[in-house]
């Protein structure tokens, strides 16, 4: 299985999605933006909120494709601006310092 991060590199998106998901990842607040894409209860990790919210847009970019009456460009937006803040608090928990040993 491929780690979040990894999975996030290899999805190709039109350029204009992914240029206003950017801008609106600026002003991501996880408490507010998982509580409305993965509803209400206990939050998930950030690696385990990555995964779901890529299932979610997976489905949700299928719908694009497929030209779907259902399909919500709000929504996609709200999903991969989740997904770009979510990866990087993964990102962020991953590049800890290593602590240097005192000589």
């Amino acid at each position: 299985m491929q780690d979040p991060l990894s999975m996030l590199a290899a999805l190709r998106r039109p350029r204009l999605l992914i240029r206003a998901a950017r801008l609106g990842a600026l002003e991501y607040r996880r408490d507010r933006h998982l509580q409305r894409l993965l509803g209400y209860g206990a939050r998930p990790g950030p690696a385990q909120a990555l995964l779901r919210l890529i299932e979610i847009e997976r489905a949700m970019d299928d719908q694009r494709r497929e030209d779907d009456a259902g399909y919500s460009l709000t929504r996609h937006l709200d999903v991969l601006i989740a997904m770009m803040g979510e990866a990087q608090l993964v990102s962020a928990a991953g590049a800890r310092p290593v602590a240097r040993a005192v000589t």
